[in-house]
């Protein structure tokens, strides 16, 4: 899948491409946070500003790419790694929108958060959801628990729950462009719920294998 790889560098280059280009018209202090109805409460000075997220981008980009050589499972990366690959250059172009968000809002096109991350958030989440429902034991990736990492039963039946509870919380995040001020309410607590859901959840079913085996004996 280098295609995918050609891509992924293509949206770092673009970013800095961007970043450097508006970089000589942006004001002094660039916004860099937004409250929960939209408003600009926080800046950051000229450099930083502009480029936090392309710097951010590589970094992960950098790191996604590293962590499967040194994973005891690296093999089973194999089982998914097109999805993986997916999600790295979807994550990519996660923070490329972050960053026109930014640039637009230095350059004075102010389009709401609470119209852009919903959406942003929204999608990655769903994408997340296919990727966990193929994902196979691993030690970065995935719903990692003590219960799920001790059974390959227990982490398939979690991450086939997982990804579906994803799913759903991404079309619940994206609802939140109708939500006005309370959109990062539709972000939060769809992606909590299914976190603490998921983490009970591995922990019930080991335990239903661990009395189903001490039956068995």
């Amino acid at each position: 899948m280098k295609y995918i790889w050609y891509a992924i560098i293509a949206v770092i280059v673009f970013t800095f491409a961007l970043t450097i280009a508006v970089y000589p018209t942006a004001p002094d202090r660039i916004a860099s946070h937004w409250n929960a109805a939209g408003e600009v409460n926080g800046y950051m000075s000229k450099f930083w500003g502009l480029f936090l997220v392309p710097f951010i981008m590589t970094g992960f980009v950098a790191l996604l790419a590293f962590l499967p050589r040194i994973d005891p499972h690296k093999k089973n990366y194999e089982k998914f790694w097109n999805y993986y690959e997916g999600f790295i250059l979807l994550f990519a172009l996660f923070l490329l929108a972050i960053q026109a968000q930014i640039v637009l809002w230095s350059i004075g096109y102010q389009i709401s958060p609470n119209i852009t991350f919903p959406l942003l958030v929204g999608a990655l989440f769903i994408y997340l959801g296919f990727l966990l429902s193929h994902a196979e034991q691993n030690w970065f990736v995935g719903i990692r628990t003590p219960w799920t990492l001790s059974s390959k039963t227990v982490w398939k039946k979690t991450h086939q729950l997982g990804g579906k509870l994803f799913i759903i919380a991404g079309v619940i995040s994206c609802a939140g462009i109708f939500a006005g001020a309370y959109a990062l309410w539709f972000i939060l607590v769809p992606v909590l719920a299914v976190s603490v859901y998921t983490v009970a959840y591995s922990y019930i079913e080991f335990q239903k294998e661990l009395k189903s085996q001490g039956n068995e004996g």
